[in-house]
């Protein structure tokens, strides 16, 4: 059950999507977790329950849940993060690291979060990995040029960000890496994966975003009326007006108890790591460009074309990215597994990291190569 805290009540538009849209019908199969730890046992595949939790199985693997292990993570100690900056086609890209061996992962935000949403993450999984937490261009304290200055083309693209992750991979990481992502940051990782195959080693989609105002979504007589809004906002001084609204602690905070289930999770730290990267100079602009952008790939676009393996976990109490319409992409035959994260929203990997880092983990080991292991 989700716990209640003192949350402003102001709606805003884009942080939910009402227009009608077709919904799968063909579901693949699920599993649920409790809020634990995983540990891989040799069991047989049945389902069966203890007295202290029940036991539940993917299609791939034989996990239980213990609850005993609920608190291993808040009583882990903490790696040292660092944060650097990293010069990519001449702008300023800021991201974080921590570990010096195993196997490589670069975690990807979604939108308008940055590599400080991964700060419950990075810690625990640098024990047995090399970990990169990176803000995406326009985002977080990475430069934010202005997208005017690019003529009549969008800038702030999918391939945009998805060049950026193959290039951090070559450059910094130097090596294959597996991308954990979130929201929009799994289209960013899917559309890396199939422009650079070689680089990717697998990708884990936290609920992957639906893109439900695409312009193959939108309904024809809806079309207008959006197209309208967006052009409104992007070029008449309505736009600023309205990110002047959004940009401040109380709608922050207002937005975050929209998609966090458990609103003791949206902190007064939580809000401060989201909102001061937009207070910078150019955020607005990348702010109304891409609440504009309709086009650009889809994920049942780019799983097909995926040639690594893919995991989708996705919380089941997610208002944006409804869970009954994020099932059907386990239909794909590059998604090994679909699990459903029980009483969590839209960003499991800050609401419940103990779910999420242990199935990372599980996820990683059954897909990294030997080599990976050696320290760099």
């Amino acid at each position: 059950m989700a716990t209640s805290t003192s949350c402003p009540t102001i709606l805003l538009p884009f942080s939910k999507v009402d227009f009608p849209i077709q919904r799968a019908t063909k579901f693949a199969p699920s599993i649920n977790i409790g809020k634990t730890h995983l540990q891989k046992l040799s069991i047989s595949r049945f389902s069966r329950f203890r007295p202290n939790g029940p036991v539940v199985f993917s299609r791939l693997n034989d996990y239980s849940v213990d609850d005993s292990s609920r608190d291993t993570l808040k009583n882990s100690p903490e790696l040292g993060v660092q944060s650097c900056t990293w010069n990519w086609r001449g702008y300023s890209i800021r991201y974080q690291c921590a570990g010096n061996s195993g196997p490589a992962l670069v975690l990807v935000h979604g939108f308008g979060a940055n590599s400080d949403h991964w700060r419950k993450n990075v810690p625990v999984l640098a024990k047995s990995h090399r970990v990169y937490s990176i803000d995406l261009i326009g985002y977080g304290y990475s430069d934010k040029p202005n997208p005017r200055n690019f003529g009549a083309d969008y800038f702030y693209t999918f391939e945009t960000w998805a060049a950026q992750l193959n290039d951090f991979c070559t450059d910094v990481v130097k090596d294959e890496a597996f991308f954990i992502c979130n929201s929009i940051g799994g289209l960013v990782g899917l559309q890396a994966a199939v422009m650079e195959p070689q680089i990717c080693k697998g990708i884990m989609l936290l609920n992957i975003s639906l893109r439900m105002l695409h312009i193959k979504k939108q309904p024809w007589y809806g079309k207008p009326v959006i197209r309208s809004f967006q052009n409104l906002l992007r070029n008449t001084a309505m736009g600023r007006f309205f990110y002047r609204s959004v940009a401040t602690p109380e709608s922050v905070k207002s937005i975050l108890c929209q998609c966090y289930h458990d609103t003791s999770q949206v902190t007064e730290e939580l809000v401060q790591k989201i909102l001061l990267p937009g207070l910078e100079p150019g955020a607005v602009d990348v702010f109304l460009e891409f609440i504009c952008y309709s086009g650009g790939p889809l994920p049942e676009e780019l799983l097909p074309q995926v040639k690594c393996p893919v995991l989708i976990a996705w919380g089941d109490k997610d208002p944006w990215e409804p869970i009954e319409l994020g099932r059907a992409y386990g239909k794909f035959d590059s998604v090994e597994d679909f699990i459903v994260l029980p009483d969590v929203g839209h960003c499991p990997q800050d609401e419940a990291p103990n779910l999420v880092n242990p199935l990372v983990e599980s996820f990683v080991a059954r897909h990294a190569s030997p080599k990976a292991s050696v320290s760099v």
